[in-house]
């Protein structure tokens, strides 16, 4: 049996990259930035006010007896966002100014609002804290300087990114592509959810559960549908889904032994490599290229029991995909936990992934419990899961021990 690692290393080293493509910002989220993008101009644009309040000569406040406290200045205008304000600040003057509104010429501080109180009517305003005229001016540059890396190639787009390239006037992105994937599953047991089941026929769930991962990783989920035990239809619609897709996922028909007729087509049509890998659940798995009109298209063959198949996309599938799209750190994270009771297991030579619920404590600290079904066909303790816990071979883990977590959620 193959390590998982050495698994995922055979997979790795054969992913193609996804080409880069122009999008406009909002389409952008979630996907690798190709190229850098750096400053053409300051950010901010000009000096403004980062409060409410007045802006003031510092000499003035400063200057004045008990640290400015009593100090009362007179007003001479007002300045709100997005507009100049021609009048410049005087001494013993100052401007009623608003939160990023530009700093009028002669003034080097803002009072906020709060250590004022208004005098005359408003014509006048006093000083009422001693100090009061702090850092509240956001200089020319203060985020960014032209020249200056705004986002660095192969970050992985969130809205705050969208925020700080709106800011430097950016509309569109050069991005990695989304990956396009298809799901397909096969075999005569298979019934579509909703049609009447025959003797010895089941739903079909790895597919739909599938698409979903699939729309869930932030990808393109194709429905190619179910196909009969039938080579030649077999055949054509990997075909033809390697033709569209830049990715394929398959279910069932990869354990050693197997006879299934999605073996004998990829072996046929694709260069594969059937693996038992030293896992529960998820042993088999099979991963190899078909020929497509850009390029090699990975097919990622998945166990067909569904816990099996979808932890498998966890582990290969979805990460193998992002790998393709340039996404740096491919893997669900993986955190440090305590085990809230033993977890049973057995030296197997396997690395078992059980279905775990994690919630904090009143310490701090994340607990991890196994759900209450574990076996390969019981998706009710995976639905249940917030991750699986890392149990590397070996005896029972004990209550209170560390492990190791990756987070589904």
């Amino acid at each position: 049996m193959l390590s998982h690692d050495d698994a995922w290393e055979h997979v790795r080293a054969r992913l193609p990259l996804l080409g880069p493509v122009p999008l406009p910002l909002p389409e952008a989220v979630g996907l690798v930035l190709a190229e850098a993008v750096t400053a053409a101009a300051p950010v901010p644009p000009f000096s403004n006010s980062a409060v409410d309040g007045y802006a003031v000569r510092r000499a003035d406040v400063d200057g004045a007896p008990d640290g400015g406290a009593g100090l009362v200045l007179d007003v001479v205008a007002e300045a709100a966002a997005g507009h100049i304000v021609d009048v410049p600040v005087g001494p013993g003057q100052a401007v009623r100014i608003m939160t990023g509104a530009p700093v009028p010429e002669g003034a080097d501080a803002v009072v906020m609002v709060e250590d004022t109180e208004r005098v005359d009517g408003g014509d006048r305003v006093r000083v009422v804290r001693a100090g009061a005229a702090g850092d509240h001016v956001r200089p020319v540059g203060d985020d960014l300087r032209p020249g200056d890396e705004v986002v660095a190639a192969g970050t992985v787009l969130t809205a705050a990114h969208v925020g700080l390239l709106s800011t430097v006037g950016r509309t569109a992105v050069t991005v990695l592509r989304r990956p396009v994937v298809g799901v397909v599953s096969t075999g005569d047991e298979l019934v579509p959810v909703g049609a009447p089941l025959g003797p010895g026929q089941i739903y079909d769930s790895n597919r739909p559960q599938l698409l979903a991962a699939v729309a869930a990783a932030g990808f393109v989920a194709v429905d190619l549908g179910h196909v009969p035990d039938d080579a030649a239809t077999i055949e054509s619609v990997l075909l033809e889904g390697a033709a569209t897709c830049d990715a394929l996922l398959t279910s069932g028909g990869v354990s050693m032994g197997d006879h299934d007729l999605v073996k004998v087509v990829l072996d046929d049509v694709g260069d594969m490599r059937w693996m038992q890998v030293a896992i529960k659940p998820a042993k088999p798995f099979a991963f190899g290229l078909l020929p497509g009109p850009g390029g090699p298209v990975p097919v990622f063959g998945l166990p067909g029991n569904p816990v099996s198949s979808l932890v498998s996309f966890e582990l290969f599938g979805r990460p193998g995909i992002r790998t393709m799209a340039g996404h740096p750190h491919p893997h669900r994270r993986r955190v440090a936990a305590t085990a809230g009771s033993t977890f049973r297991r057995r030296p197997d030579g396997k690395t078992h992934f059980v279905r775990v619920t994690v919630e904090g404590d009143d310490e701090g600290r994340l607990v991890a419990e196994p759900t209450s079904a574990q076996g390969s066909h019981q998706m009710t303790g995976l639905a249940a899961a917030d991750g699986l816990a890392v149990l590397p071979d070996g005896d029972d883990v004990p209550g209170g021990a560390r492990v190791v977590v990756l987070l589904l959620d």
